[in-house]
């Protein structure tokens, strides 16, 4: 954990009045989320604002005209008594009523609002290369984005109202305070203004502490989602890992707790210590004013108004100050959205549907990559072409940079240093979903959607996402037809166990579920297959790649797989080691060459002797 004054700048005034720059930004997502509820709330909180003065005046008023009609004993004047008190019922009903209205109109813009800001998230996530989801620190700031603010941007709007309203009430109330003394007034303002700056000290404090501590809070996250989810309570069960990890989730609490344990009782105790300051402020205004009332130089109707007025003022003082204060401590928190939403992406994509030479295939010029953070390249001086309607197999041992030429192709990573070509145009040059358009692809960890089965198909291809003829040809395609046709409800059941009715599937059920997705790309050029038999039984293997050479007749199609089996079926054969080829050619060819492909192929073909 990190110390909450740990390298903290102290904000100058500057950069304290610069962090309200996002409350117009705010209230502008609010009116656009919905004008007629904002304006409703924004005249409700008008309203709510001036009427108080009206009922405290109204109460001098009565008080005075009770002593009246006491003396003079006549009608007229016990009548005016009454008709004041009416009136202020009036006032208060309808003071009640804009207070409903408030907590009403808060309500129906929090759901709308907090839909609209995700939305924002998701859309911009969306937009993202996948070097973003990898990088720490961007994922931090776009975890901090989702957890505060879907809330804190209406929080922000509700409290500049609450400032505009308490400012209204406060105005009046001074007017009517000056009468009796100006020395009230600054007497009020000068008890308040040490909470608010300490409000807004520990406001900021909190922040940072936000900000440092988002690593330990997503691994929390992290622990809960290991410890309750059903993917991971077989091993979490067998291994007896589960107190471990239950102990982890602890000790992170309990580090995050002690920075909000001395942050909160430090927090509570200066805001008691200065709060002293105002009631020391009203007692002794209380004395003044009742002073001035046995002097006969006021009335008591006018006694009972100014102290009323001036607890309602110190109220509203202190509701303006800490409105304020919350007000700072939202911009901070909404602060991250906008950083995150307005986060300048480079857009990998160029604006080309077509390539140069049309027929030429795929061709990698000394392609090098090195992930992020890394120093070791993955994958070094790659070079190699294949035709249109050709097989390629990628071989080699896990991490040797298989997976990572099939990313580099699909676009997903850019090279660190040469090229890649697709029908002779650089792949950067070309138009991203165009080029995504000809590829069909299935990765070894593929993802088991907690959709339909005919949904969980239909993503490999928008176009057929609803269609269920393109479904089930798919599915025959990648060999699930005949287990899907005894499921329950078929392509309409429910797979997962995240949602009631759920069927779960065997991981080579998955896997035919993931190869069917791919094959509802009919019209793609390129075929990628990552490990596709890799829970598949040999027989089933052999079947589904006499479909492969069926429906990738004339087309590229590019594998990964540790059966020489299916890799010798290849037209080119690439030997990966430490992401360098150090042997290629086809299957007859490199037997004879001798090397590491030879020595592979025959320690597994003795395994089935």
């Amino acid at each position: 954990m990190h110390p909450v004054n740990q390298d903290t700048p102290k904000l100058g005034w500057k950069q304290f009045m610069g962090v309200y720059r996002h409350s117009g930004r705010a209230i502008s997502l609010v009116w656009a989320t919905n004008r007629l509820l904002t304006i409703l709330l924004a005249g409700l909180v008008l309203l709510n604002g001036i009427l108080p003065v009206g009922i405290a005046y109204l109460g001098k008023l009565i008080v005075d005209t009770v002593i009246m009609a006491t003396k003079s004993r006549a009608i007229a004047d016990q009548n005016q008594a009454i008709y004041y008190i009416v009136f202020e019922m009036i006032l208060v009903m309808l003071f009640a009523a804009g207070q409903r209205g408030i907590r009403m109109c808060r309500a129906l813009l929090r759901a709308q609002l907090g839909h609209r800001v995700n939305t924002m998230i998701l859309e911009k996530a969306l937009t993202l290369e996948l070097t973003h989801f990898e990088d720490s620190e961007f994922y931090d700031k776009m975890t901090q984005s989702r957890r505060q603010a879907s809330s804190r941007p209406l929080s922000l709007v509700n409290r500049t109202f609450d400032f505009l309203r308490h400012f209204i009430s406060l105005f009046t109330y001074g007017i009517l305070l000056w009468q009796f003394s100006g020395w009230v007034t600054l007497v009020l303002v000068a008890a308040v203004l040490p909470v608010f700056f300490a409000e807004t000290h520990f406001s900021g404090a909190a922040f940072r502490l936000f900000r440092w501590r988002t690593p330990e809070t997503r691994q929390q996250m992290y622990l809960e989602t290991v410890i309750a989810r059903e993917d991971y309570a077989k091993e979490i069960s067998i291994f007896g890992v589960g107190t471990k990890l239950l102990d982890r989730y602890k000790r992170i609490f309990n580090n995050v707790y002690q920075e909000d344990r001395k942050l909160t009782i430090r927090r509570i105790w200066w805001g008691y210590l200065l709060g002293l300051l105002g009631t020391l402020a009203f007692y002794g205004t209380y004395i003044w004013i009742a002073t001035a009332a046995i002097k006969s130089q006021i009335s008591l109707g006018e006694m009972t108004m100014y102290i009323l007025v001036f607890k309602q003022a110190q109220n509203s003082l202190s509701s303006v100050l800490s409105s304020i204060s919350g007000m700072y401590e939202d911009n901070l928190y909404v602060s991250n959205l906008y950083d995150f939403l307005e986060e300048e992406i480079a857009s990998p994509s160029g604006g080309h549907d077509e390539g140069l030479q049309p027929g030429d295939g795929i061709r990698f010029e000394n392609v090098s990559f090195t992930y992020p953070n890394s120093e070791t390249p993955a994958v070094q001086n790659i070079s190699f072409h294949l035709p249109p309607g050709k097989k390629l197999a990628l071989v080699g041992e896990n991490g040797s940079g298989k997976t990572t030429l099939i990313k580099l192709l699909t676009g997903l990573y850019n090279p660190s240093s040469g090229r890649i070509l697709f029908e002779g145009r650089d792949l950067q040059q070309w138009n991203r979903q165009s080029l995504r358009r000809r590829i069909a692809v299935i990765f070894q960890d593929f993802v088991k959607y907690q959709f339909q089965v005919g949904e969980n198909i239909g993503v490999g291809d928008v176009s057929g996402w609803e269609d269920e003829e393109r479904w089930q040809k798919a599915a025959e395609k990648g060999m699930a037809a005949s287990f899907i046709q005894q499921l329950p409800q078929q392509y309409s059941t429910q797979l997962g166990r995240w949602f009631r009715g759920g069927q779960e599937l065997s991981l080579g059920q998955w896997q035919k579920i993931a190869l069917a997705r791919a094959f509802m790309r009919e019209d793609a050029d390129i075929f990628i297959l990552d490990e596709p038999t890799a829970s598949i039984d040999a027989e089933a293997e052999y079947q589904m790649f006499d479909y492969i050479r069926e429906m990738t007749s004339g087309k590229m199609t590019i594998f990964i797989s540790h059966r020489f089996s299916t890799v010798r079926m290849a037209d080119h054969i690439i030997i990966l080691d430490k992401g360098q080829i150090t042997e290629e050619g086809n299957h007859r060819q490199l037997m004879q060459q001798a090397g590491q492909y030879s020595r592979l192929f025959s320690l597994q073909a003795q395994g089935y002797q």
